[in-house]
Parts: structure tokens; sequence; C-alpha cells
């Protein structure tokens, strides 16, 4: 096979993908004509913004000493590191929102925090999070990763992201935590339960 014949073979399925990406998308956006259910996923929005990760850092120390320290530093380090990743990567992928793109077919239910869609920093910090916490306190497992998916779907719903950018940030942020176990051995980590 020639090289035009695989350029053509490639962008016929990423043209797949993206007619995918957009009905899922749009979909899922069709929801939030409900008022109950977009505050619900506004509201879920913007606790992934930080708030609730944010508080638990906070408040770690304060019932863990030591320990929660530890733990804090851990997930405040993987932050910074999923923040770098998902900076650089927003400003080389370029791609605009869904309500930017397909206006005629996805409403933005709520006001975007930066320009770019992929990867969603809202699903990469909630999955890197779940996972750095879940690792210390399995039985908060039940809580965080319900959270976690409503955080991913609220993008989608609120049409801020296309389903491939969730599950980009969603594999960054599960790389980002697994590379940070690794990191946080090296220094003495914690074994909580």
């Amino acid at each position: 096979m020639s090289a035009s014949t695989y350029a053509g073979m490639f962008y016929s399925v990423a043209r797949k993908l993206d007619s995918a990406d957009i009905s899922v998308c749009a979909y899922l956006n069709r929801l939030s004509r409900r008022i109950p259910v977009r505050a619900l996923f506004r509201t879920v929005s913007r606790l992934g913004d930080g708030v609730i990760w944010y508080s638990l850092m906070a408040l770690l120390p304060l019932v863990g000493g030591r320990d929660g320290l530890f733990i804090s530093l851990h997930m405040a380090l993987t932050a910074l590191a999923g923040l770098l990743v998902y900076k650089v990567t927003k400003r080389c992928s370029g791609r605009e929102r869904p309500f930017v793109r397909h206006s005629t077919r996805v409403a933005c239910a709520m006001p975007p925090l930066d320009r770019y869609s992929f990867p969603s920093g809202h699903t990469l910090h909630a999955v890197s999070f779940t996972l750095v916490l879940c690792s210390y306190f399995p039985q908060m497992l039940w809580v965080l990763l319900p959270f976690a998916l409503l955080v991913a779907l609220s993008r989608m719903i609120l049409g801020l992201h296309y389903p491939s950018d969730v599950l980009a940030g969603a594999l960054i942020g599960a790389l980002l935590a697994l590379a940070s176990f690794s990191l946080s051995g090296l220094f003495g980590g914690v074994t909580v339960s």
C-alpha cells in the first residue's frame, strides 16, 4: 500500500471517530436542557474545579498528622504534574470546545475555565486524586469513584468536552497517579487503611 492509501484510511477512520465523538457529546448535552440535571452537573463541575480536592488536602494533615501531610503533599505534587501536562497539551492541541465547533448541536450550559477542550483537566484531576487517595484509603473508593465519574460526565453534559477529551483526561490522570506511586516510595511512603 502507498502512503496516500494509508493517509486516506487514517482520514476516514478519524472522520468516523470525530462523528461518533460529536454524536455522543450532543446526546449527553441534551440532558442539560432539564433544569435539575443542569443544576446537578454544574454543582458537580464546580466541586471538581478543586473545592473537594483542596478541602481534602487541607483536612488530611489536621486529622492524620504527619501521614496526612505526606498524603496531601502526594496529592499536591500529582496535581502540579497534572496541571503542567494539561496546560501544555491544551496549548498544543488547540481543539475548540464542542459548543464552539458545533454550536447548532451542542449548547454551553456553563462557562468554561479556559478556551480549549483537549484534554479534560477536570477529569484528569478527578481520576488522579481518586487513585492517589484510594491507594491510602481503599474504603473511600465507594465515594470517590462515583464522584469522579460524575465529574467526567458533567464535562460532556455541560457541552464543554467531547468524550475523547474526557477519555484522554482519565488516561493521563491515571498515568500520573501511577507514576506518582513510584516516586512516593522513594520518600518513605505512608501505609494507611
